[in-house]
């Protein structure tokens, strides 16, 4: 082989790593599409827990229109409310040294 037909394959193969280089380490390159990648799982995952979330609010929705005994107990828990002829007897412990706080 010839000094010049070694310099052309040198100047090859410097170029094919370089390109090599370029295509794993630079913009658009493996490092970037595997950081996409990661960022794509993370919004799937995110969009499954949303849909899930949605669902959940529809079927309390749902529930809320269409069945009575849901309603009342929600209104018993979050509102505090009590039917009609219920009466609340709060029993309270005497304060002090020996009665509690």
């Amino acid at each position: 082989m010839s000094v010049k037909g070694a310099i052309v394959a040198l100047i090859t193969g410097l170029a094919m790593v370089g390109l090599l280089v370029v295509s794993i380490f630079g913009d658009k390159g493996l490092t970037d599409l595997n950081q996409l990648k990661g960022e794509l799982h993370q919004i799937k995952e995110h969009i499954t827990r949303l849909e899930q979330e949605n669902l959940a609010l529809y079927r309390y929705i749902d529930r809320l229109r269409n069945d009575p005994d849901f309603i009342e107990n929600v209104a018993r828990q979050e509102l505090g409310m009590i039917g009609k002829d219920e009466l609340i007897i709060n029993f309270r412990t005497p304060e002090g040294p020996e009665g509690g706080k």
